[in-house]
This record gives C-alpha cells, structure tokens and sequence, in this order.
C-alpha cells in the first residue's frame, strides 16, 4: 500500500487479496448504489461493511463519520475508483487517519486473479490455484520441466503470461472443463496466441464456430518431460460435457459439477430436467468410484469462508462425502427438486456469455467486463 501525505492512501486489489486471505480487520465504506451493494459486495472472515452511495456523501460525510469507526483502517470502495477518492479524501478532511480507496473499484477488484501455490507434484512439477477471488472464479496452471498447462483459462490471460515468464515455462495446452455460463473464457484466445492446444469437451462444442482438440475420456494430456499426466473423467451434470480431470494422481480438478460446500446447478443451457439425472450419477456413483485422499479443486468458491489456508480453495473427496450438503440427499426425487426448483438467479449476461464462448458473438473488451460483473452464482446454494 502507497502512502500519500495529505491523502488518502491507495490500496490495490493484491494488498485487499492478501488480507483477506490473512484474516486481517478491514472496514470498507461500499458508495456505489444499493442495488449494485446488495447484488454483490467484498466479502471476508473480517470484513465490516456498510453502503452510504456516492450521492448522500456528495454534500459531506458528517453524516457518515458515526458509522465508520475510527482507530482502524477505512477502506472506500465505488465501481471504478473516482467517487471512492472523492469521499475518501473528504474523510481525511474530516480528520479521519488511515484511509485508503480501492484502485480500480469494483471492477479491478472483479478482474484481479491472485496466483497462489497448491502443492507440488512429482518429478519436481508445480500447481497452481488463480483465485479470482472478486468473482469467485478459480483457474489452474499445473507446471512441469518448463511447460504448463492451463485448465478454465479467465479471460484475462495477461496474468498466466506474466506467470508464465516469470517462472520461465512454456504454456503448451489450455484447457475447458466445460462450456462456460457465468465467465469467458480465455482459453481459445491465449491458444491461438501462443500456438498452444486447446482443449474442449466435444459434447459441448456442438455449436462452437472454431477448432478445438476434444477432450474424450481416455485421452492423456501430458505436461513436460515428467509426463505428468492430466486424466479427464467424463462428469456430465452442469454441462452436458462436463470434464474432470486427475493430475498425478493426487488432485482432482472439478470444474462446476462439486464444490468445497455445494454443488453445480444443471440449469444454465436451459436444460435443467434433463441434466440432473446426469448431476446426480456423476457426484453419487462416478466420484464414488475415485480415492476419497484426491484434493478436489473446483471451478469457483460461492462464499469467502470457502478459502482456506493461503487462500487455497480445496478440499479432501473423502471429506466432501461426509460434509457437503449435497452430497447428502440420498432421495433422488428431494435431490432432483433441490437442484432444479430451489435455485438462485442465473449468472448475469449468462446467455450472452455462452454465445461468446461458442464463438457466436465477439463484444468489445467493455461489453466483456459488464457481461461478467457480479457475482458467479455457478453454484446449487450460490444465493
């Protein structure tokens, strides 16, 4: 954090990451509108938040000062940053010390991907969880004798390239667990860049307008010299490709189907009665079948107390049978009315997302960011 004599101080999404990863205080002054807050909003072990929009502050924050406790910092959060400075430095007028604003907004703080280290692999490889903890979204780069393979790309690929080069590895595969609803993906776009393959599941490429390898169970992807090997397990449910896939053995990639406390929803194609069926084979006798020792990584986290140490979202197979709700309902009509009757809102822009992602329409790199602002809501419980 940069402090600035006279002004408030500016706080960046990496400086917000980390505390919160570290469990630290944070009091945050949320300007934006109400319906923007009560959409979606920072969240955290230790976060206190209230909303007094941009416009009852414009004529002073006298009014505000008996809310925002003083001792401790105060962070002012607004959608792109300007009304945030306006009213933080208005704070710091007011004789209020340690106030920062968050550079960006809400909309630096929606794009932000903080790469953090899951564990090591054998034969000297790495992996790691991007954890685009603004949205909920979580990609992976699994590392190995300088290649790297990328599963559920973001569409801001620039933060995998500068990963790539600092470490000094190659990207050779990207890869989609599935057809993605709630975010575009970067997968095709950073292929093409970088002459790398790109993976899909045929059983959702029906209407995709561009070339892609299929992912088809069976297949081995492999990464480096250590061939360390990716096996994709075929786990329809939220999509009707929805992929899987077992790295070394040990970790064991999920995409949208299960999460750490929840579930996919099979509603997003519209297809809701049809997949669920699907849903519930894959999570009650596919998964079944595997090591209750694999470490799952999902595809995305519905709530901050999903983030674990470090920020690592993940969880043990075995442990996720015992404790994630859904995999509790052992009726399959209660499972069936669960999963397509009590769901949250769809995904905003959701239809326009997966028209993009099939290649279909091409918005500008500002339609792209409205399309995925909010909250991912991927999940059964996301609410």
């Amino acid at each position: 954090m940069t402090t600035q004599t006279g002004a408030p101080q500016v706080m960046t999404p990496h400086d917000l990451t980390q505390m919160l990863f570290q469990k630290q205080p944070v009091f945050i002054l949320d300007v934006r509108n109400e319906n923007d807050f009560n959409d979606w909003k920072i969240e955290g072990h230790h976060v206190q938040i209230i909303n007094i929009p941009y416009f009852d502050l414009m004529d002073g924050v006298e009014a505000a000062l008996d809310q925002i406790p003083e001792g401790q910092p105060v962070l002012v959060v607004c959608a792109k940053e300007g009304s945030s400075i306006f009213v933080a430095e208005q704070l710091v007028e007011a004789g209020r010390d340690d106030v920062y604003y968050l550079q960006g907004g809400m909309k630096a703080w929606s794009e932000y991907l903080e790469p953090v280290k899951v564990g090591d692999l054998r034969d000297g490889g790495e992996l790691y969880q991007f954890v685009r903890i603004g949205k909920g979204c979580l990609s992976y780069m699994i590392v190995s004798n300088g290649e790297a393979a990328i599963v559920d790309t973001l569409r801001m690929t620039d933060a995998y390239t500068a990963f790539a080069s600092k470490h000094h590895v190659k990207i050779t595969h990207t890869i989609d667990t599935h057809l993605h609803a709630d975010h575009i993906s970067g997968g095709k776009k950073l292929a093409d860049q970088l002459g790398a393959a790109y993976w899909l599941p045929e059983k959702d490429a029906a209407e995709v307008t561009f070339s892609y390898e299929k992912l088809e169970e069976g297949r081995e992807i492999h990464v480096g010299k250590s061939k360390i090997t990716i096996q994709p397990i075929y786990s329809p449910g939220h999509t009707i490709g929805s992929t899987s896939f077992i790295v070394d053995d040990t970790y064991f990639l999920t995409g949208d189907i299960l999460f750490v406390e929840s579930i996919g929803r099979p509603d997003l194609a519209g297809l809701a009665e049809d997949w669920v069926g699907d849903l519930r084979h894959t999570l009650y006798n596919r998964y079944r079948e595997l090591s209750d020792d694999l470490i799952v990584l999902p595809a995305h986290f519905g709530k901050y107390t999903e983030l674990g140490e470090g920020g690592v979202v993940s969880a043990r197979l075995g442990d996720l049978f015992a404790n994630n709700p859904g995999l509790q309902i052992k009726d399959e009509g209660e499972f069936r009315e669960i999963v397509t009757q009590n769901l949250p809102p769809q995904p905003n822009a959701y239809q326009e997302i997966r028209q993009t992602n099939m290649g279909k329409i091409t918005p500008s790199e500002e339609q792209q960011q409205e399309m995925e602002i909010g909250p991912n809501r991927c999940a059964v419980h996301d609410k």
